[in-house]
């Protein structure tokens, strides 16, 4: 077991809103990463995210995919997109 060993992955700019980001991560956070893909293959969204932290993880840092755990998973607001409305 890696006790102390962490694996921090960041996410800019997905085209998803918030509640629908939060309705994901309030389901898999504290989860180790094998029930996580559980959760993940039963719901309509997708998290890449967690494929890529599990393969940095193994990757970088050796670490194996069974003792992977999530501790802190958060979304925040980002920048909005102002619609433009073309006006004769």
């Amino acid at each position: 077991l890696n006790l102390g060993k962490e694996v921090k992955v960041l996410a800019q700019h997905i085209g998803i809103s918030v509640f629908k980001a939060r309705r994901v991560i309030d389901q898999i956070r504290g989860c180790s990463y094998k029930d996580a893909l559980m959760i993940l293959h039963f719901m309509p969204y997708q998290a890449k995210l967690i494929y890529s932290a599990a393969t940095n993880a193994k990757h970088n840092m050796g670490l194996n995919e069974a003792n992977l755990f999530i501790s802190k998973v958060e979304v925040n607001r980002s920048t909005i997109v102002k619609k433009l409305r073309p006006r004769a």
